[in-house]
């Protein structure tokens, strides 16, 4: 291949790089509003501006779609949430980080509808198949992190003694809770949230 022909070829990878990235980003927050049933090509072609057919090229099929929507969604989330707690010192205080990323994530919603895990579970917790398990992934990612994030707290006395995985699973609740009443017009949630919170991180 030829110089010339190797700069068509990157320049075209790099359009159908950006085209997929405009296309997700627009399918995340559908899918956020209406769940992942709610995409389709039409649809997201009438709301990018994009060729109906570009986008079938790009993702053949609805599943392939729902799953790349999926794995986009998790680098967003990563970036908004868990990414910017890393800093702080492990345990209690990047838990509470962690904790107040994700409410920062559905209060000021990076996304249309709010939490892209809660519109999705509910939809596809009874429906075997590869979206199902993605969305299972995501969930057993989160809430690790969470229960590691305890454990190395109470671990090093920083709280009192509870179970690392029962905890996770009760903040996780909350925040899922919290999203449903703030997407009701529910405000005063956010503060809720924090005060359950901070009653499990209780000094040892």
């Amino acid at each position: 291949m030829g110089t010339v022909d190797a700069e068509i070829t990157d320049k075209r990878l790099l359009r159908g790089s950006r085209t997929r990235r405009t296309v997700l980003r627009r399918a995340v927050d559908i899918a956020s509003l209406d769940s992942l049933e709610g995409l389709s090509f039409g649809r997201l072609a009438a709301d990018t501006g994009l060729s109906k057919a570009g986008i079938q090229t790009l993702f053949r099929s609805k599943e392939a779609l729902q799953l790349a929507t999926i794995e986009y969604f998790r680098e967003v989330f990563i970036d908004a949430v868990v990414r910017p707690a890393n800093p702080k010192p492990p345990g209690a205080q990047r838990l509470r980080a962690l904790v107040d990323n994700w409410l920062a994530y559905v209060s000021d919603p990076l996304l249309e509808g709010g939490c892209f895990q809660s519109a999705n579970l509910a939809d596809f917790d009874s429906r075997p198949g590869p979206v199902r398990d993605a969305l299972i992934v995501n969930q057993a990612r989160w809430t690790g992190r969470l229960a590691d994030e305890l454990a190395y707290a109470r671990a090093h006395g920083e709280i009192a003694d509870l179970d690392p995985e029962l905890a996770a699973f009760q903040i996780d609740a909350v925040l899922k809770a919290t999203n449903t009443a703030l997407r009701l017009g529910d405000s005063s949630a956010v503060a809720k949230a924090r005060r359950i919170v901070e009653s499990l991180l209780v000094s040892a």
